[in-house]
């Protein structure tokens, strides 16, 4: 039977090749090799982490991107489209008012165009200008099946292509619409001439003159 010695103190058994102090240089070494391998996988899992987060905001900003040209296109399409509403409503009501522009036309060729009927006239007239309605059609022009009604035919010596030599009604435009094209009437030139003669026939005759 053993007894406790006062004094004594019992201390943990070292082992016999070594000090404490390499023991525990040994361990701290054991345990830093131990946590380098779970850091590096951290690492890893970071780095596939940004990756993805990376790739989803390269596909969200793409998604805005269209989204974004999307909307433009749309309100493009909705302000064409208004614009094109307008313009036929407004083509709509000034169709009914021409044959109310043709009498006033008439009216101020033949000079009746006087006293109050003549200002009504001229504010119904700078009403559908307001409007966008323009006057087209003018003698002497080439003629343009686009924009031209012929209601007359004939020839003519002194016309080197087709040409409205009369303006029989008006056309009428808003915008590039046509609302009404100009009935004119046409003249061709003279079968068998050749184009260019009448100007040479005035041209030998101003020099005639001024040889005179």
């Amino acid at each position: 039977m053993s007894e406790d010695t006062p004094g004594f103190e019992e201390k943990p058994d070292v082992p016999a090749d070594g000090t404490p102090e390499e023991t525990e240089a040994a361990d701290s070494a054991a345990q830093a090799e131990g946590a380098a391998p779970a850091g590096d996988a951290t690492d890893v899992a970071l780095l596939a982490q940004l990756d993805q987060t990376r790739t989803a905001l390269s596909e969200r900003t793409g998604d805005l991107q269209r989204l974004q040209a999307e909307y433009q296109n749309y309100r493009r399409r909705v302000e064409r489209d208004r614009v094109t509403v307008k313009e036929i409503a407004v083509a709509n009501l000034v169709t009914e008012l021409l044959p109310v522009l043709d009498d006033i036309g008439r009216a101020r060729d033949h000079g009746e165009l006087v006293g109050g009927f003549k200002s009504v006239a001229e504010s119904l007239e700078t009403v559908v200008a307001k409007m966008g309605l323009q006057q087209f059609g003018k003698e002497g022009e080439p003629f343009d099946p686009m924009i031209h009604e012929a209601l007359m035919h004939s020839y003519a010596p002194d016309v080197t292509e087709t040409t409205c030599v009369a303006i029989l009604q008006p056309g009428y435009r808003i915008g590039e619409r046509t609302v009404r094209p100009a009935r004119v009437a046409v003249a061709e030139p003279q079968p068998g001439a050749q184009p260019g003669a009448a100007a040479k026939a005035e041209e030998s005759d101003d020099s005639e003159k001024d040889n005179d």
